[in-house]
């Protein structure tokens, strides 16, 4: 855990605030980064499609992983795009979480994942529901998250197109 912040004032004022702990010394509180807490912040704001709330947790330098589209992230903007263009393809995504674990400055969140695609075909629109599962694996420090790893069934995920946008093509 690392210690994000400390305060002079009586225990009796002591709020906790989203993502921290809060832990009481002799005069000062202490606040402390909890990694579960802040990745279940982050999920649910996916989930909610609140996307510039996801990318304010993490840190200047971070690394994003998606290992089913083998897709890395370095970058907040490209981030941004990539959680924004998954949004518009797929808006009514819903994002469970079915466990939470942390060790360290890790925390670990095996997750379900429901949504529809939408695919037109000449004039006529068909929707495809799915759901799979998932998990996600972030590292903290300083209260932000330096590293991202989300690993799932790519076949099942139907964002292979997402993936295409996202890559580089080489032509020879």
């Amino acid at each position: 855990m690392n210690v994000a912040n400390t305060v002079n004032r009586p225990e009796s004022l002591a709020v906790a605030q989203p993502g921290k702990s809060v832990m009481h010394g002799d005069d000062e509180l202490t606040i402390i980064d909890a990694p579960q807490q802040i990745l279940r912040s982050a999920l649910a704001a996916l989930s909610a499609g609140r996307v510039l709330e996801v990318v304010e947790q993490f840190d200047d330098r971070f690394t994003f992983n998606d290992h089913a589209l083998t897709l890395e992230f370095t970058d907040k903007l490209r981030l941004t795009e990539f959680f924004e263009k998954s949004r518009e393809l797929f808006p009514d995504t819903t994002l469970e979480i079915v466990s939470l674990l942390e060790s360290g400055d890790q925390a670990i969140a095996e997750w379900k994942i429901a949504a529809t695609q939408t695919m037109s075909y000449g004039s006529i629109t068909y929707q495809f529901p799915f759901s799979l599962p998932g998990s996600t694996i972030v590292r903290v420090e300083g209260g932000k998250i330096v590293q991202w790893s989300d690993y799932y069934d790519e076949n099942r995920s139907r964002r292979v197109g997402l993936a295409g946008l996202f890559t580089e093509w080489i032509e020879y």
